[in-house]
């Protein structure tokens, strides 16, 4: 599903700064992967690149096969607006719209009927529990639901690839795991890929798998089994011996 080969980024300025060497990625379809390391690790550079927001200095990136990278400007806006999904800490919704109309901005950009738009934001609100507050401003909602309207968003238009870059760093721990809850079942029962970067520790414990990275190379990856709590405390040990600053595990919940 994501290939990422060999892949390095150089930033370049009056001093070059390398911010991933030679990273090897390989998620299969389905998988709820985390990437966690201390900040300036590089993780939001790797999330970029695969999100095509940024381009691998060398190396690759495959999502189903196709190099997203090498798309010309059009098809390569069409290819995130169909492929990809995208869920941010700040929730990136738009003030002046309604819920359901942040909702179905994909499909609004893709020239879908309204009809069928309104039919797809009520099935998806349902599911997410928001469909009473599909006519709400973003600024009458709590943060929880916030994001959640945001998780619908980036799932209206069915993407093979969910990218959620510290989807709960600005949520309270009931909201952090109501929403995390809510992904792990999306991830299941819709087997979307998922691809999560967080600094929280009980936020990556519902990943299946997840990848450490150090000073932008890979570092280990430990696998989740079926005790989440044994895997949330192999976590915190694993952050523990990555080292970094001491705010990287200021949001550490049990």
């Amino acid at each position: 599903m994501l290939e990422v080969k060999q892949v390095s980024k150089i930033y370049d300025g009056k001093i070059a700064y390398r911010a991933l060497t030679d990273i090897n990625l390989s998620i299969e379809e389905g998988e709820f992967v985390g990437i966690m390391g201390p900040s300036g690790s590089g993780k939001t550079t790797l999330l970029n690149m695969i999100a095509t927001i940024d381009e691998p200095t060398t190396g690759e990136i495959l999502i189903n096969g196709k190099n997203p990278h090498k798309l010309k400007k059009d098809d390569l806006a069409k290819f995130r607006r169909r492929e990809l999904g995208f869920v941010f800490q700040d929730f990136n919704l738009l003030h002046t719209l309604t819920v359901e109309e942040n909702m179905v901005l994909p499909l609004t950009l893709d020239g879908e009927k309204v009809r069928e738009m309104k039919r797809k934001a009520k099935a998806i609100a349902e599911k997410l529990g928001i469909a009473s507050i599909l006519n709400k401003r973003t600024f009458e909602i709590s943060g929880g639901q916030a994001q959640r309207a945001a998780v619908a968003r980036a799932m209206i238009h069915t993407p093979k690839l969910l990218l959620a870059d510290e989807p709960t760093g600005n949520l309270d721990s009931k909201s952090s795991k109501d929403v995390m809850e809510m992904l792990e079942l999306i991830n299941q029962k819709e087997r979307t890929t998922m691809l999560l970067v967080t600094h929280d520790p009980q936020a990556a414990s519902y990943c299946k798998r997840v990848v450490f990275i150090r000073d932008g190379k890979f570092y280990s990856e430990i696998h989740r089994g079926d005790n989440r709590q044994a895997f949330f405390q192999k976590i915190i040990d694993t952050l523990s011996l990555l080292g970094g600053d001491g705010n990287d595990l200021s949001s550490i919940r049990v």
